[in-house]
């Protein structure tokens, strides 16, 4: 079978030829669009549900959110494992598929049974999906600089400027913010104000929620023209907060949120903290990708909009990429040339010295990258 194989190669070796050039433009064009990357992702189709129940103890936040949310999700269809983990106020539950399940097929089964796990669930909390990446998805972090300015100003900018920017990236699946403060108004109550006003704290959580918001009502018709009438409610400052009257005194004066509590900006509790080159507290953002994305055009993707973002910063802010993979992935593509080059000089060396024939040893050399081509645009074909 070799032997006609090799006859029929000598007898049309124009088709052979022109076989070869179709092969070579072919595998060329799809590697160009072959997702490049330099780790492997060998995980398992994976779905996280995040809950968050704040104040609450490990040991309640276990025994009200993650258990009753394992449970619920132990009978997803294709599900293998389901795990949970409870921490200070948060809640997470990894639910691993079969090998080859959809990613997405996989996270609306998940949703469809949320949906039923959360009358279980204490009110106002309600669990939501992880971003759809794997565990390597973390392909780009940054970190947000200026000098004489504080590190919840510089996750604020982080926060409502740069992440959202980032998140409408292609690719893109997530944007987390790391280190800083998140701004927060905190109303520190007093227990013996409370108590000499007759107050309970339920009441004064039950005002500040039902002040904050924005009402409307019919319209007004002056002039033959009609005007829609709206209730302005929404809180803008510590003020405000302050001002609320939550109940009256016997006297029928008004008892304010300031009469009992203390309303000031502080920072949100955190569990961590980041630093940069040992230099002190530092401010950023982990870049996640989605699973299956070109993980070289998704960074590039992001450097070219995070240089755009960079023209609406505030004066003296910088942004400094922390993390970058492309350079790895770079590297290991360069490595991958170099590699093949060496050995077909030295294949080319071997059959010219061995054989002694130009024409051989060409033929030789030429085969090493048709063989490579072929194999990435197998890859290519099968969504490797």
């Amino acid at each position: 079978m070799i032997a006609g194989i090799v006859e029929l190669s000598v007898k049309w070796r124009g088709l052979v030829a022109i076989v070869a050039v179709v092969i070579l433009i072919g595998g060329v064009f799809l590697l160009r669009t072959l997702p490049i990357d330099a780790i492997p992702d060998l995980s398992d189709p994976q779905v996280i549900v995040f809950t968050e129940f704040p104040g609450q103890a490990p040991q309640v936040v276990e025994d009200q959110i993650t258990y009753p949310l394992v449970t619920a999700l132990l009978t997803v269809p294709r599900a293998r494992v389901v795990r949970g983990q409870s921490m200070f106020g948060l809640s997470f539950v990894y639910v691993l598929f079969d090998e080859g399940t959809d990613l997405y097929w996989a996270r609306s089964r998940v949703l469809e049974f949320l949906n039923g796990a959360a009358a279980d669930l204490p009110d106002r909390v309600r669990p939501r999906l992880g971003p759809d990446a794997t565990g390597v998805g973390w392909v780009f972090q940054y970190a947000v600089q200026g000098a004489g300015y504080r590190p919840d100003e510089l996750r604020s900018i982080q926060d409502w400027y740069l992440r959202f920017g980032l998140q409408g990236v292609p690719g893109v699946a997530e944007v987390a913010s790391v280190g800083g403060y998140v701004k927060q108004y905190q109303v520190l109550l007093n227990p013996t104000r409370l108590l000499a006003f007759g107050v309970t704290a339920e009441e004064v959580v039950r005002v500040i929620r039902s002040s904050n918001r924005d009402v409307g009502a019919r319209t007004v018709e002056v002039a033959a023209g009609e005007y829609m009438v709206r209730g302005r409610g929404y809180l803008r400052g510590v003020s405000d907060i302050s001002s609320l009257a939550i109940t009256a005194t016997d006297r029928g004066v008004p008892v304010r949120v300031e009469d009992v509590a203390d309303v000031t900006i502080g920072p949100d509790l955190r569990l961590g903290v980041t630093e940069l080159n040992g230099e002190g507290e530092a401010v950023g953002g982990v870049v996640i990708m989605r699973q299956g994305e070109n993980a070289l055009q998704v960074i590039n993707a992001v450097k070219d909009k995070l240089e755009e973002l960079s023209a609406g910063l505030p004066p003296g802010v910088t942004i400094v990429p922390t993390y970058d993979r492309s350079e790895l992935i770079r590297r290991a593509v360069g490595t991958l040339v170099r590699t093949l080059i060496e050995e077909s000089i030295i294949v080319a060396l071997v059959s010219a010295l061995f054989l002694f024939h130009f024409r051989s040893a060409l033929v030789a050399v030429a085969t090493l990258p048709l063989g490579i081509i072929l194999a990435l645009a197998a890859t290519r074909v099968l969504g490797v």
